[in-house]
């Protein structure tokens, strides 16, 4: 294979955007990573959501006790809200998971998961179970301490608190607490042993605080005796930041749940409460009595020995003055007979090599994505930045690619680049995150390859090994491919080189409604992952639904060009729920997926591949009156749900609340947290509350009942509790069966709360003035009937109302009762 190499006389910027930013270590940094190198010591914090960790004692363990400290997510949080986008469900999880792995690259830890699904909201960890599958979640949990193998486990909630917090949080308690005995069992899940072997950590603790114990004073008043407490507020000299500081930078990461967090300094304790293993013998360390040091694995000292000099003798100004001692131990490392230590402190030496080198590899492809038998052009960049005796004898694509022979001496800061070209083969593996390639269960996703279980995501399809000799000692890097650009605004970006398929298919939207209207134009699309590709689309049709066209050829010369289709879909003429399904077909090859693209700016630009189907739904409904605003809040998909039964919706930005004509409407609704996240609400409460005064509707979906941006969100006294029902199933009641609400335009029966999807409703109000009339009641098993949930009032000639059932999750899913209720909702008043 033909290569070219040129040499570059200027230094490559190591400043680059977020993404998949190779890391640069600044010279003090690199010290703190020898601190930590010469440390053998893990750690597992177990809990449930992302979010769900604490942050500032996973920085702490990792930064001031160098410490190896593992998150493990049970979930990947889909079953959420979302204060900065539409995204729900396992899109929200991608975007979680990716916020995750920001928060461990500004902390240090690491990030695991388990495979159990966020189904929303539960009770208590017994319902929590039923629907995860306790051995199934139990199985992850000690997968990930026979694979991580840590010392101490820490749990962030309390086994022994069922029904008193959310039922995932103490299911993670609970797994965790079981986790830590099972682990060294080799008959439970047997089947983890072709990978692994069984480990028992030495101690468990739950990280408790005054919020468990209900108040300050509480905990004030408790016994400590059996705790071990932490400075988290210590400072860290080589990285210049209190460690409270960096905990408040990877807590800010999770953006959309809104939990940004000041940096903060000064002494902070934190609380260990100890719950089984060895005994603590009356110190305030974590480790008592566990080496941590090299002669946990080399017993002769030599290491031990090595490794102090290393950390001694640093010099933060010449950092390649430290490689000889770096492979005096690595020569002692490739010996431990230990095989988890062995290789773990190997990729850490060679990392330690590399950046007190100064070395720099990278390869990057010319496009962010490829598909199948596209030939791609690759340039690879070798720097050694400061002056070390190195050659690079040969790089090798990995899994498969082109094999390179260099045999090149490199000279000190001259940049070398190698072009090479590569055709994608058919057998590539496609890139989506893999826990979603299977179905799955509602509790449970399905990943069968127990190899790549825990993984926080899909691993790159390609990597480049590059073979250096370092002061004549041989070492491999392995380094994933990556596309690179310049944004003129934020320079250097840096995305996954992506492996797609030739052609993706979708629908434009993933739910369509049919209500009086029985037919509708609908738009179909098929885009090309590589140039010249042509072929035919087909629209699958479920029985009792037509269409005027279900085939179109299509052809497209473009890379990302995009062919849209219409036809005109009828649903039956009886209620009806069913699937729609596309495919195209190249070359006799039949491609279904549909292609999901997330980007935000603090996040790598994601895609995700899903089975190409859209929901079809034919509702009995009625709509009295078809013109509402819709004020959105932190995002949801329910004005396009609306449209497509009949309403002319019309978007009121934040700007217009207090100028925008507001009268003609015959009823306006607020989004999900809209008066939590909106601030413009507060100043236009009186101008929406005469507005109903005169004979307009204001429909008011759910707020947290803290952080609202008005004293008043009704006209009446209401107070919003935490009060919800999360079974989806749970019986609904009407307190009120002759109310306009349950008659007009639609007949509500208890068929409509048939199909609802993960809860019925959250944040319901607990109080309220009697001018207000509760309409539903429900709740969860062995609770109070919960009133609350859809409130009506009459306020003038207009009727504000309260609703915390949820509309945001029924109405874009295409539950057909959602529709008729909140159809009548926004009718009332239309009957008088």
């Amino acid at each position: 294979m033909s290569r070219t190499i040129v040499t570059i006389t200027f230094l490559i910027s190591s400043l680059t955007a977020f993404g998949q930013t190779p890391v640069h270590y600044s010279s003090s940094e690199i010290h703190h990573e020898i601190k930590k190198f010469n440390t053998l010591g893990s750690v597992l914090y177990v809990a449930a959501h992302p979010d769900d960790e604490n942050t500032r004692l996973i920085s702490w363990l990792v930064n001031h006790r160098h410490l190896e400290t593992t998150y493990i997510s049970t979930t990947r949080g889909g079953g959420g809200q979302n204060l900065i986008g539409p995204e729900l469900g396992d899109e929200m999880g991608v975007i979680r998971t990716q916020e995750l792995l920001g928060a461990r690259r500004i902390d240090g830890g690491n990030q695991f998961f388990a495979r159990t699904r966020d189904f929303g909201y539960s009770k208590h960890p017994d319902e929590t179970f039923r629907m995860w599958g306790k051995d199934e979640a139990l199985s992850d949990v000690v997968w990930a301490i026979r694979k991580l193998r840590p010392d101490v486990v820490i749990n962030r909630f309390d086994h022994r608190s069922p029904g008193r917090t959310h039922g995932h949080h103490t299911a993670a308690g609970i797994l965790g607490y079981e986790a830590f005995d099972l682990s060294k069992d080799p008959s439970e899940f047997s089947y983890h042993l072709d990978y692994v072997e069984p480990w028992q950590p030495t101690r468990l603790f739950f990280n408790t605080s005054w919020w468990f114990f209900g108040s300050r004073e509480r905990f004030e008043e408790a016994d400590k005796s059996n705790m071990v407490t932490a400075d988290i507020g210590v400072y860290l000299p080589l990285l210049g930041q209190s460690n409270s500081e960096i905990a408040g930078r990877s807590r800010s990461m999770h953006k959309c749940q809104g939990f940004g967090a000041a940096a903060t300094r000064g002494t902070q304790t934190e609380y260990m409460e100890f719950l089984k293993g060895e005994e603590l013998g009356g110190s305030n360390d974590l480790f008592e009595g566990i080496d941590i040091s090299w002669n946990r694995v080399d017993p002769s000292g030599r290491l031990e020995k090595l490794g102090k000099r290393l950390d001694e003798e640093y010099d933060h100004r010449v950092p390649h003055h430290s490689i000889p001692v770096l492979l005096e131990m690595r020569d002692y490392i490739e010996k431990i007979e230990d095989e988890f230590w062995r290789a773990k402190k190997l990729e850490q030496a060679d990392h330690l090599i590399k950046w007190c080198a100064g070395l720099f590899l990278e390869t990057t492809a010319d496009r962010q994505y490829a598909a199948e038998r596209e030939e791609v052009e690759f340039t690879t960049e070798i720097t050694m930045r400061l002056p070390v005796e190195a050659k690079i004898s040969n790089l090798r694509f990995y899994p498969q690619g082109p094999d390179t022979t260099l045999n090149l001496s490199m000279e000190h800061n001259r940049a070398y680049k190698i072009y090479e070209k590569m055709t994608i083969p058919d057998n590539a593996d496609l890139t989506t995150p893999y826990w979603l390639e299977e179905k799955g269960t509602s509790g449970l996703q399905e990943v069968k390859d127990q190899s790549i279980r825990g993984k926080p995501e899909t691993p790159p399809y390609l990597y480049v090994d590059y073979d250096v000799e370092i002061m004549g000692r041989k070492i491999s890097y392995r380094i994933p491919v990556i596309y690179k650009y310049v944004n003129p605004a934020k320079g250097e970006i840096y995305e996954r080189f992506d492996i797609l398929p030739a052609v993706a298919v979708q629908f434009v939207q993933k739910t369509f409604v049919f209500g009086s209207e029985r037919d509708r134009e609908i738009e179909v699309s098929v885009t090309g992952s590589k140039d010249d590709v042509s072929g035919k689309v087909e629209l699958v049709l479920p029985r009792g639904w037509s269409a005027s066209e279900t085939n179109w050829n299509f052809e497209i010369n473009r890379k990302g060009q995009t062919r849209v289709f219409s036809t005109r879909l009828q649903s039956p003429d009886y209620q009806s729920d069913e699937k729609l399904k596309l495919r195209a077909t190249v070359d006799g090859e039949v491609f279904d997926k549909s292609l999901t693209v997330i980007e935000y700016d603090y996040i790598p630009k994601l895609n995700v591949l899903s089975q190409a189907e859209a929901r079809a739904v034919r509702v009995d409904v009625e709509v009295a009156g078809d013109r509402i605003a819709y004020i959105m809040g932190s995002g949801d998909n329910i004005p396009g749900a609306l449209t497509q039964v009949g309403y002319r919706v019309d978007i009121l930005n934040p700007a217009e609340l207090l100028t925008t004509p507001i009268s003609h409407y015959q009823a306006i609704v607020t989004g999900i947290r809209a008066y939590n996240t909106i601030e413009e609400l507060g100043f236009a409460q009186e101008r929406l509350f005469e507005y109903v005064k005169n004979g307009g509707n204001l429909i008011v979906q759910y707020n947290t009942g803290f952080r609202l941006n008005t004293d008043q969100i009704a006209p009446y006294q209401l107070n919003i509790s935490r009060n919800r029902v999360t079974d989806h199933t749970a019986e609904v009641r009407f307190l009120q069966p002759d109310h306009p609400v349950l008659n007009f335009p639609n007949t509500i029966t208890s068929d409509d709360f048939e199909g609802w999807v993960q809860e019925r409703g959250l944040y319901f109000a607990d109080e309220w003035d009697e001018e207000f009339t509760p309409i539903l009641g429900s709740n969860d098993p062995n609770e109070p009937s919960r009133d609350g949930g859809l409130l009506v009032a009459p306020y003038g000639d207009g009727y504000y109302i309260y609703t915390g059932y949820a509309w945001f999750r029924q109405l874009p899913a295409g539950v057909p009762g959602s529709f008729r209720l909140f159809a009548n909702i926004l009718s009332l008043g239309s009957d008088e």
